[in-house]
């Protein structure tokens, strides 16, 4: 079992794997979720856990914040959840028409993605997109111009 504590919660997995949360009035919440509010423009900063049906249970302001092993408890309920690959390169893509299959690499090995069409690339800002595959994946591109010319020049001809 997995424990985190501090003066204020205590957040853990039960013998089943399922995480847990015990405030600081004693109180116990059962399949909780922990979130980062703003994942992508901020995800060093606040974290939320949340219950079962949604509702805020505990916010903490800066997870940097936190003691050595809480914050260790806290990334893993976090990287359980979370699942957002970064492109680093399109290898190849079988066709500029939609629906295609593009062949890229990205932080977490090699892999083939499906793009529906052109709504599935998302730009949040100047250098940032999410791309959505058939399967409901998304992935990350964090720095644009950082990518090689000839992935730019890709990703040009779908946006």
């Amino acid at each position: 079992m997995n424990a985190a504590t501090v003066s204020h919660f205590d957040l853990y997995r039960d013998p089943y794997g399922v995480w847990m949360l015990r405030t600081a009035d004693g109180e116990q919440h059962s399949r909780v979720t922990v979130v980062r509010p703003f994942p992508i423009s901020a995800p060093s900063e606040s974290v939320s856990v949340l219950s079962q049906d949604g509702r805020e249970l505990l916010w903490i302001d800066r997870l940097a914040d936190l003691p050595g092993p809480v914050q260790e408890i806290v990334i893993e309920a976090l990287t359980q959840r979370e699942f957002m690959p970064e492109i680093l390169r399109l290898v190849n893509v079988s066709s500029y028409a939609t629906p295609s299959v593009w062949h890229v690499e990205t932080d977490r090995g090699v892999t083939d993605l499906v793009l529906k069409g052109e709504e599935d690339i998302r730009r949040l800002n100047a250098h940032t997109l999410i791309i959505s595959d058939a399967h409901g994946v998304q992935y990350l591109i964090c720095h644009l111009p950082s990518l090689d010319r000839l992935t730019r020049k890709q990703l040009d001809r779908f946006m």
